[in-house]
């Protein structure tokens, strides 16, 4: 993988099983159980897809996390090759550590926030025993069960742009007008467009940016019934977006905000 990858995504919530119960009749994951004791009695828990492969993270807020104000969301990974090189550079552009490198078995991670104060993690990951050319497989443009677009509202489009292209190499070639909203900026990253940034509107709540992530599904008129049939909320669409998907943009019953994105189905 290669710096600015999207290989991992994580939902933070304060109720794993009540998640797996939503994510499974909206996304069609399942989650595992309890993993081995982690350190500090951390509970993470990973979902799986239909086919048997990951499709991300789930980790309970702790009463303390919560005390420091995290709340139920949905963070993606970015992959850099070396994290504190990685936290150092972007802190000298105006970048914030929000949780500074930590080593696991899977590989080194920090969690930052950009100059505009949207978090997300970064990570350097150590392949699996025996596997030496494993690659993330969570973000696919196409396949349902994974993440296939990740979106950033945020404060200052101009200068998140300049961010995102000089610390993980995403470039702008095209651009959507929207009117009044402003310009939509795909972003384009190792011959794959994985995404758009957009300015963040004035009505959106609170001061930061954010990253949202929309999951394939096969019917996006199934995901929309299951959203309210399960105690989710849904904030816009159905509507039609570019190459003929349909997309869906709701929060889980928690709170955290996501997307579905697909044919419309019936």
């Amino acid at each position: 993988m290669s710096t600015g990858s999207f290989i991992w995504y994580e939902l933070m919530t304060h109720d794993p099983d009540a998640a797996a119960k939503f994510y499974g009749a909206v996304v069609g994951w399942k989650l595992s159980a309890p993993s081995a004791p982690m350190p500090n009695g951390v509970d993470y828990r990973i979902l799986t897809r239909g086919d048997g492969g990951s499709a991300g993270g789930v980790l309970r807020l702790s009463q303390d996390m919560l005390q420091h104000g995290a709340q139920p969301c949905w963070l993606g990974y970015l992959h850099v090759a070396d994290v504190d090189a990685a936290i150092q550079a972007m802190v000298a552009d105006g970048a914030r550590v929000l949780m500074p490198g930590m080593g696991l078995p899977v590989g080194r991670i920090a969690m930052v926030a950009d100059p505009m104060g949207t978090p997300f993690y970064v990570m350097a990951p150590i392949p699996p025993p025996g596997k030496p050319g494993a690659k993330s497989d969570v973000f696919d443009v196409k396949a349902s069960q994974r993440v296939r677009w990740n979106e950033l509202a945020s404060p200052d489009l101009a200068r998140a742009k300049a961010f995102y292209a000089k610390h993980f190499h995403f470039q702008f070639n095209d651009v959507m007008p929207m009117g009044p909203m402003g310009d939509y900026c795909f972003i384009d990253h190792d011959g794959v467009r994985l995404g758009g940034i957009m300015q963040k509107p004035a009505s959106s709540p609170g001061p930061t940016g954010t990253w949202q992530f929309y999951f394939g599904v096969s019917s996006v008129a199934e995901a929309q019934r299951a959203i309210t049939a399960n105690g989710g909320r849904i904030l816009q669409g159905p509507h039609e977006v570019p190459g003929g998907d349909w997309i869906v943009v709701a929060t889980d019953p928690a709170g955290a905000v996501f997307g579905v994105v697909g044919p419309k189905g019936e």
